[in-house]
């Protein structure tokens, strides 16, 4: 063995190698470290020293981990899970064993209008468990270890995840009593829709097709944003009946048709399947969407 491969690993290089691994980037990277770009790259050079091997490449694009990096990244993935579960000893006084850190990602609307309570109640739960939530209506890569879980609307291509159904989310048409009233009457519809940067949302690309003439007069990124611009009386919002439903100002509306409902899983990589924390957020998100079936369905 070279005396290169004898190097002691400094947890602090593994951390900046994760959040390289995570972000793709040097700045990414040294924004979520809150350090220089200096010393990331100082960092990772040590990093491939301890350990004798290349783990990243540059491109034009951004930073590419090597097939050693990837295997690499779930290693380091780990190490940092085992290393928070330390941090997170037992509460006195009851509470589940399970500990550790779980990283979820989900869309927004989604988020806001239903999975941010109950995600708030697992501590009750499991206080040894933290929760890292972020939206993003884009896919991110559980691959890249960039979230731990990743809920969102299927149907899926088959990208060797595990998928875990929670539930279907079927849509309506929803307005204040007025402006549905004036629908009902035949009275020319207003609607709120995506805007543009969302066009190929699935809803916002079904609507377009089934009702091609008709005038959009206000958009907005999500569901809930366009089921509140709904409330002001702008017009009828196409959204999920568990948004609609909230909302005492709207109704649903007679009017359609409307698209097929979407099924909701829980995405998380073969390998976190025995993770108990990662085991405890889905059933816990499991249990909620069951209980709360009837907001989504039709």
């Amino acid at each position: 063995m070279t005396e290169r491969r004898r190097r002691d690993i400094d947890w602090q290089d593994l951390r900046t190698f994760l959040a390289l691994g995570r972000h793709r980037s040097l700045s990414g990277a040294a924004r979520a470290l809150q350090v220089d770009h200096a010393t990331v790259a100082r960092r990772i050079r040590a990093l491939e020293a301890a350990l004798g091997e290349k783990l990243v490449e540059r491109r034009p694009d951004g930073y590419v981990l090597t097939p050693t990096g990837e295997a690499a990244l779930g290693r380091a993935a780990e190490m940092e899970t085992a290393a928070l579960a330390l941090k997170h000893p037992r509460r006195a006084g009851g509470g589940s064993g399970v500990r550790g850190k779980v990283r979820v990602n989900a869309p927004p609307a989604l988020t806001q209008a239903f999975l941010l309570a109950h995600l708030a109640q697992i501590h009750e739960i499991h206080p040894g468990v933290d929760i890292d939530l972020a939206t993003n209506l884009r896919a991110v890569s559980l691959e890249r270890h960039e979230a731990d879980i990743a809920i969102r609307l299927g149907p899926f291509a088959d990208s060797g995840l595990v998928a875990r159904p929670l539930g279907r989310m079927a849509f309506g048409f929803y307005g204040t009593a007025a402006t549905c009233d004036a629908v009902e009457r035949g009275e020319a519809a207003a609607f709120i829709g995506f805007d543009e940067g969302n066009a190929d949302i699935p809803e916002s690309a079904w609507f377009a097709r089934q009702f091609p003439q008709a005038r959009v007069c206000f958009r907005a990124e999500n569901h809930v944003l366009q089921a509140i611009a709904a409330r002001s009386g702008l017009g009828l919002a196409l959204v999920p009946h568990y948004i609609g439903r909230q909302l005492p100002e709207l109704r649903a509306c007679a009017l359609g048709p409307v698209p097929p409902p979407r099924e909701i899983s829980a995405l998380i990589r073969p390998q976190d399947r025995a993770a108990d924390a990662i085991r405890a957020v889905i059933s816990h998100l499991a249990d909620a969407f069951r209980r709360s079936e009837r907001q989504f369905v039709a």
